[in-house]
């Protein structure tokens, strides 16, 4: 067999499948060499915090790897929901070190029959509470375009291992814009399907079907292909799309035709937006004109701080319902030694929210998809920057030693309902949904939405433009994310 080793980064993964179904390269090849990439890169980004490198060696030099589109890939897998039977997910936590799941979740089974031969799993903020991947049970993330700043989050430690090359494709998954906010800061391709297009099982509802699951990858036909082979009846059925009409690798590679697209790089909670942000939506808007695409400045009518009131709403719900099931894996209650503070204050306050205020974000949050259907009677597409700012340096947005003991003195005395009426949660929502405040609208709409690295700022960092369809037409997103790739490449692979 030819030796590919040298240039394997310039493949994506379905070139590497490729060089494998015609037996130009070995998959035991291929997971040597993402190992050994691993290896030399992980000690300074800290993407990846566990490995089964024996099994995958093993498989790799067995006959046994399932003839999928993927068929002898490497993969990561996020540490978090994308449970393998036997092996550790602890959501980013130190009360989760001794958890080993009992069966693989229904997107890894799918994902396994594809053919991919999994490496690891990759780092992760506890509880994927972040836009940033800093636990404090494996310390930060690194973004491979500036080690001193993050990758972002959710999604951090998979989005630094693929910018970095240590495998073409890793897992990811979006309550919030945790697929889309690493994809901009790493200069990589990210799609958020539709709620209900990915099954979730065995977790069934993910944050109140906020949270979906799919891939951050090089390249549009990846995510196109993983996509198929993700899509399907969700077992638990608490949501049901049913089954895509089309295959999304075929079907991207048609015209998008001439789309109405609105856009905007005003923030819906009204913080400010880096002038490099906004240059990147008008140069897009730009791009998209030249392509033969109407655009227009425009704006749907939601009330965002409402709409953002109701995600933390559910954000705090969602915590104090994790920190009550930690009881099955710890055998006990848990306690704030447990968690990191950030995490116990959050649920200290998840248990102070009324249920009827948990009732009236969910309504929100479906007045909201109401509008949003309005405005697609208008618009194709809607245009963002994926992220307000870049990406903050490490350290940067962790707590400050007054706000540490505060959060120890609230959280040992249980002050849930003093801090709820002191307006400090306004102050949280600001601090914590100011650099991305454009993500959140989709996952609680439930409409599929990608970010595309189509700009940079001065300093050269990627900037990532948003895209949100309406609800099901992933398809719409992917035909024009490959016309865009094409038009506006950024990057080179062999195919």
């Amino acid at each position: 067999m030819a030796n590919h080793n040298s240039d394997f980064d310039s493949y994506d993964g379905l070139g590497l499948a490729e060089l494998v179904r015609k037996k130009k390269v070995h998959p035991k090849e291929l997971v040597e060499f993402s190992i050994k990439k691993i290896e030399k890169l992980n000690p300074e980004l800290n993407a990846v915090i566990h490995t089964t490198f024996d099994q995958a060696n093993k498989l790799a030099s067995s006959n046994k790897i399932p003839k999928g589109i993927f068929a002898g890939v490497p993969l990561l897998l996020k540490d978090l929901l994308h449970e393998v039977k036997g092996e550790p997910i602890t959501n980013g936590s130190k009360a989760y070190r001794k958890f080993r799941a009992a069966q693989d979740s229904d997107f890894v089974s799918k994902l396994r029959g594809s053919g991919f031969i999994f490496l690891g799993t990759t780092n992760v903020p506890e509880f994927a509470l972040m836009g940033i991947t800093e636990p404090q049970a494996y310390g930060p993330t690194r973004n491979p375009w500036d080690t001193e700043r993050t990758p972002g989050g959710s999604s951090g430690g998979s989005a630094s291992a693929v910018a970095s090359g240590m495998v073409p494709i890793a897992t990811a998954s979006d309550g919030g814009g945790s697929i889309r906010i690493p994809a901009a800061y790493c200069g990589l391709f990210g799609l958020k399907p539709t709620r209900g297009r990915v099954p979730v099982y065995p977790k069934g509802r993910v944050w109140q079907g906020a949270s979906c699951d799919l891939v951050v990858t090089k390249t549009v036909r990846d995510t196109a292909a993983v996509l198929d082979v993700a899509s399907g009846t969700d077992r638990s059925e608490a949501f049901y799309l049913g089954p895509p009409n089309v295959s999304y690798l075929t079907d991207m590679k048609k015209s998008p035709g001439k789309l109405r697209i609105a856009y905007s790089f005003t923030s819906p909670i009204g913080t400010g937006v880096n002038p490099d942000h906004v240059s990147g939506v008008m140069e897009t808007v730009k791009l998209l004109k030249s392509l033969g695409h109407k655009l227009v400045p425009e704006t749907p009518n939601i009330d965002g701080k409402k709409l953002a009131q109701s995600y933390v709403t559910m954000y705090f719900g969602e915590v104090a319902s994790e920190i009550d099931h930690l009881k099955k894996t710890l055998g006990r209650k848990a306690r704030m030694g447990d968690l990191e503070s950030t995490t116990w204050i959050l649920g200290v306050l998840g248990k102070s929210v009324p249920a009827g205020e948990f009732v009236n974000a969910m309504r929100t949050w479906d007045e909201a998809a109401y509008s949003m259907e309005e405005f697609h009677k208008s618009y194709d597409l809607y245009l963002t920057p994926t992220t307000a700012e870049p990406p903050a340096k490490i350290g940067e947005l962790a707590p400050k030693l007054w706000e540490e003991i505060a959060m120890q003195i609230i959280g040992r005395l249980g002050l849930g309902k003093l801090l709820l009426a002191s307006g400090m949660v306004d102050q949280l929502v600001e601090k914590n949904l100011s650099r991305t405040p454009f993500t959140q609208l989709a996952n609680l709409t439930g409409q599929p939405s990608m970010s595309v690295p189509l700009a940079k700022t001065q300093l050269g960092l990627p900037i990532g433009m948003q895209f949100t369809a309406p609800r099901g037409r992933e398809d719409l997103l992917l035909r024009l994310a490959a016309q865009l790739e094409k038009a506006k490449p950024w990057g080179k692979f062999k195919v």
